[in-house]
């Protein structure tokens, strides 16, 4: 074995193997779980970093095992599958962080860590999937990886979302392979390409193409919570708060993104799924998408929910993007909006462990009280707005100039409406939490007045994503930022015209 394709695999097994581990310690092993924790978060880190400097320089990981013949267990790191990649080894850390602050003395830790570090290893897994069959594989694990963790409470009302979540992931996933099933018996292989694999076959196929692209967008468009498929994102926030982070920037819906990227690019090729009329009718239904989840989150009381909607609306910008062929824009949203929302939910998290919010309609008087994890909420809150000087308004502006450039200025105004909306069901939000007065309390036992922030496992996470946040949209030119990767994904990797 190569030294290249030995990195690949322990990337796989800095989470994995701790995972194995972490799942047999007694719960009173306190430290040593932290320990193993941390240390494959940052182990997974320190090897990210040397993919990135080898894959910068062009140098090709490849690992690739014979299931059964004709079918390979295939992985392998691009430019592409690092940007996502590094999102999710960064953002697993601190998740981690805050995992630990957030479960202290809660029960089952163990448990909890061992799927953690499990979900995490089948997001590694599905970025640097090189093929569909490797992708399917890693895909359900981390279906079965996350359910757990849905349901950790083990309350009715959890384990109701749980078994819903379950319910639409094992669909889309029997969706998924039925897809791959047919691809595979006309071409005889599912590998990932960056012009596409499927235009080789004759005009004979086209209908059966068409049919394919449905099943494998439906299949992926399920965890990427795409109108009508999005009913199990809402439930899912029975979960707790470092899940729902996990679920919405990194492990589910991102992952879900991630592989609408690769059927569109690496298994269609963009020009020859726009050749089959197949890009407008998902550009409609991201649209849909948009509106839909911005609209629903302007109705919810729910604070988390309010925010699973927002996410619904937000990741269909992802897809909107790859159906108008913005490619720069778009992978820059995959780590623009996981930044964000993920800060989100960590102060969402904090509002419910420190003064027991759950709702916005007990937010009055927070930034008061919690005046850190308020302004962190704000800037992630203004940036999925749009606001300048954010990470949002840099993926939003290309996201525009990109529909403009393709020539649907119908997309404009979707993107311009949603702005609107999010500034609707996102400002009154600030304006209770900075500007007005509580009463009372969730929590009666707290105080009236005075600072009343949470444990520091808890505020740094979402600090340090708020400062990100920030870094992302004043430093976009900086040959660093996410979308100076963006560009080199496309320009190494598509060869497109860029907006």
């Amino acid at each position: 074995m190569s030294t290249n394709e030995a990195l690949l695999l322990a990337v796989l097994a800095s989470s994995f193997l701790p995972g194995l581990v972490i799942f047999i310690l007694p719960e009173q092993q306190v430290a040593l779980r932290t320990t193993l924790n941390l240390l494959g978060a940052f182990s997974k880190l320190g090897l990210v970093i040397v993919l990135l400097a080898g894959v910068y320089q062009d140098q090709t990981y490849t690992f690739r095992h014979v299931v059964l013949p004709g079918l390979e267990l295939a992985l392998k790191a691009d430019a592409l599958g690092l940007l996502f990649i590094t999102l999710s080894a960064i953002l697993w850390l601190l998740t981690t962080l805050y995992a630990i602050g957030y479960l202290e003395g809660a029960p089952h830790r163990s448990r909890f860590f061992g799927f953690f570090s499990l979900c995490v290893t089948a997001t590694m897994g599905i970025a640097m999937a090189g093929n569909l069959f490797t992708f399917f594989i890693f895909y359900e694990l981390l279906t079965l990886s996350t359910f757990p963790l849905v349901v950790h409470r083990g309350t009715d009302k959890a384990m109701q979302g749980g078994t819903v979540y379950l319910r639409y992931t094992l669909f889309g996933g029997a969706l998924l392979l039925a897809g791959i099933v047919w691809l595979h018996h006309l071409l005889g292989h599912t590998e990932f390409a960056h012009a596409g694999i499927v235009a080789s076959l004759g005009a004979e196929h086209t209908g059966s193409l068409k049919l394919i692209f449905l099943l494998l967008i439906a299949g992926i468009g399920v965890k990427a919570a795409l109108v009508p498929l999005h009913g199990w994102l809402p439930q899912a926030m029975v979960a707790p708060a470092p899940v729902s982070a996990l679920l919405h920037a990194v492990a589910v819906v991102k992952a879900g993104a991630f592989g609408i990227a690769r059927v569109v690019y690496e298994v269609y090729g963009v020009e020859f799924a726009q050749s089959l009329n197949l890009l407008l009718p998902l550009a409609l239904v991201a649209a849909i998408t948009i509106l839909w989840g911005s609209l629903r989150a302007l109705f919810q009381d729910d604070l988390k929910k309010r925010l699973a909607f927002s996410t619904v609306s937000q990741v269909a910008y992802i897809a909107l993007g790859l159906a108008l062929f913005g490619p720069v824009a778009t992978v820059g949203g995959l780590v623009h909006q996981g930044i964000m929302k993920i800060t989100l939910f960590f102060c969402a998290g904090n509002y419910a462990e420190t003064l027991g919010i759950h709702k916005v309609s007990e937010m009055n008087g927070a930034g008061r009280r919690m005046p850190l994890t308020t302004l962190a909420f704000s800037i992630a809150a203004l940036g999925m707005m749009g606001a300048p000087f954010t990470a949002g308004a840099i993926s939003k502006a290309w996201l525009m100039d990109g529909a403009e450039a393709a020539g649907s200025p119908w997309a404009v105004w979707v993107l311009w409406t949603s702005s609107l909306l999010n500034a609707a069901y996102f400002l009154p939000i600030l304006w209770r939490a900075w500007f007005k007065e509580a009463k009372t309390w969730p929590h009666e036992h707290i105080p009236a007045r005075g600072w009343r922030e949470t444990g520091w496992l808890l505020l740094l996470p979402p600090l340090l994503t708020a400062v990100a946040t920030l870094a992302a949209g004043i430093f976009a030119d900086s040959s660093i930022s996410p979308l100076a990767w963006a560009q080199l994904i496309t320009e190494r990797e598509y060869l497109t015209r860029q907006p």
